[in-house]
């Protein structure tokens, strides 16, 4: 179980994340090494629920600066989680 809790992180609560939930396609931060079979086996013992289909994106770092300090944002991961029809998750009582 813990296993799981590293892969997926937190999940990503925007306006188009919450577009998408009505489409049953739930938005995660996820680890940047996992693939996509390590994704679905997480969401599945996590939430009890069947998933579909996996998609991910890998949000590349960006330039950041404060002041005479320059340095860079982390880069991270974005997985895209489709559930099968009937199931759901109840993203801000998982958080």
């Amino acid at each position: 179980m813990n296993a799981h809790r590293a892969i997926i992180r937190k999940p990503i609560i925007t306006e188009k994340a919450t577009i998408l939930r009505e489409g049953n396609t739930y938005t995660f931060r996820v680890d940047s090494k996992a693939n996509k079979i390590q994704i679905r086996q997480a969401i599945e013992a996590l939430f009890d629920v069947r998933v579909d289909s996996v998609r991910t994106v890998s949000v590349p770092s960006k330039p950041r600066r404060q002041g005479v300090f320059a340095g860079k944002r982390a880069g991270w991961k974005k997985a895209y989680v489709t559930l099968q029809s009937g199931e759901s998750i109840d993203v801000l009582e998982s958080i």
